[in-house]
C-alpha cells in the first residue's frame, strides 16, 4: 500500500499531502512523514513546488490537530462531568488536569515533530481537559511547521537516498514515543507508590 500511496505524490501532490497529514493527525496509519520526505524529494528535482507542498502538508496536519482537540473537546466533557461527580475524583482530575496545563506548551510542540506518534493522542488530551484553544492552535502550528519543514528538508537535501532515511526516521520516532511512554507510566506507579505509602 505505501508504495502505491507513494507513486501517488507526484502526480495528486500538493492536496495528497494536505489529506494524509490530515488524516495521520487523527490517529490513522498512513505513512505521512515518509510522503514528506519524498515530496522533498520531488522538490529537488523540480516535479513539484516546495511552497505549494509545504503549504499543504502544514494545512493538513493543523486541520488534524484541529479535529482532534475538538473531539477531545466534545467527547471528553461528558466523561470529564461524569468523573468529577465524585470529590475525590474532581480533586485528583483537577490536579492532573493543572500538571498538564503546566507542561502542555512542550507537550504539544514536541509531539507534532520529535514524539509525533504521541500527537493526536495529546491533541484528544488537550481538548478534553479544556486547555485554551488559543493557545493549542498556536504552539500545534509552530510545532506542525517544524515537522513539515523538517521532512520535506530532508527529502530535498537526501533525494537520492530517500528510502534509508524512511526507514531511519521510522525507527527513531518509534524508538522516542516507546521511550517517552515508558518514563510517563514509571513517574505515574512512582507517585502512586508513594502515595499508597504516605497514607
Amino acid at each position: 500500500m505505501t508504495d502505491w500511496i507513494l507513486a501517488l505524490v507526484p502526480v495528486y501532490g500538493a492536496a495528497l499531502l494536505a489529506v494524509v497529514t490530515f488524516l495521520s493527525c487523527m490517529a490513522l496509519p498512513v505513512p505521512s512523514s515518509l510522503l514528506l520526505l519524498t515530496a522533498g524529494a520531488f522538490i529537488a528535482t523540480g516535479d513539484l513546488t516546495a511552497p505549494a507542498v509545504v503549504g499543504a502538508a502544514w494545512g493538513g496536519a493543523v486541520a488534524g490537530d484541529q479535529a482532534g482537540f475538538w473531539l477531545g473537546r466534545l467527547a471528553g466533557t461528558p466523561l470529564r462531568n461524569r468523573l468529577s461527580r465524585r470529590a475525590e475524583t474532581a480533586a485528583i482530575l483537577q490536579r492532573a488536569e493543572q500538571r498538564l496545563h503546566r507542561s502542555a506548551d512542550a507537550a504539544v510542540f514536541l509531539s507534532r515533530w520529535l514524539f509525533s506518534a504521541l500527537g493526536p493522542y495529546i491533541n484528544l488530551i488537550a481538548g478534553a481537559t479544556r486547555l485554551p484553544h488559543g493557545r493549542f492552535l498556536l504552539v500545534s502550528a509552530i510545532g506542525e511547521a517544524v515537522w513539515v519543514a523538517g521532512y520535506t528538508g530532508a527529502g530535498y537535501v537526501f533525494s537520492d537516498q530517500i528510502e534509508a532515511l524512511a526507514r531511519s526516521a521510522s525507527a527513531l520516532g518509534g524508538a522516542l514515543a516507546a521511550g517517552v511512554l515508558v518514563l510517563v507510566l514509571g513517574r505515574l506507579l512512582w507517585r502512586a507508590l508513594q502515595e499508597e505509602r504516605d497514607s
